[in-house]
């Protein structure tokens, strides 16, 4: 199979950052990487763009860095409650997804990515539950939150059989 080198302008998830010299399959290079604008192929004059780009690249990263060191502050602060319709036992209907998370996190005027709240399963009970929310590689924070019923809840009654 044929590769190509080429050297990235943005940031590609899984590849690399600005200013990285990659081998990337042809095929992905030329139909996606190089027509969008992502990257340009790796030439001797398109070499010399790589320092203004790593420094582009240092200055982005920087900004990230105490952008979400400033986000990480505020969501330990953050607490989250969730009212949830529950039946006999306290048995939930539904579940508390990472969307429902995110929706309660966009309203309290958080601006971050669904993906980054690691929810991993849906919670399906009752009381004090934890959530990783990866807000840099280098940055995550447990958000804590409570599920309560919005209703009372009312003791199972055994069914009696005749």
């Amino acid at each position: 199979m044929a590769n190509s080198n080429i050297l990235l302008i943005k940031p590609v998830d899984g590849l690399g950052g600005e200013g990285d010299q990659v081998k990337v399959r042809a095929g992905y290079a030329r139909n996606y990487l190089l027509p969008r604008g992502i990257a340009v192929p790796l030439t001797s004059s398109n070499r010399k763009q790589v320092e203004a780009l790593k420094k582009r690249r240092a200055v982005r990263e920087a900004e990230e860095l105490t952008g979400a060191k400033e986000i990480a502050s505020k969501l330990e602060k953050t607490a989250l409650a969730f009212a949830v319709k529950t039946g006999e036992g306290g048995r939930m209907f539904g579940a508390v997804t990472a969307t429902d998370i995110h929706d309660q996190l966009t309203a309290a005027g958080f601006t971050l990515e669904k993906r980054r709240i690691l929810l991993h399963t849906p919670v399906k009970t009752l009381g004090k539950h934890t959530v990783q929310v990866k807000l840099h590689s280098e940055i995550t924070v447990e958000l804590n939150f409570d599920v309560v019923s919005e209703n009372p809840i009312v003791a199972a009654t055994p069914e009696v059989t005749k």
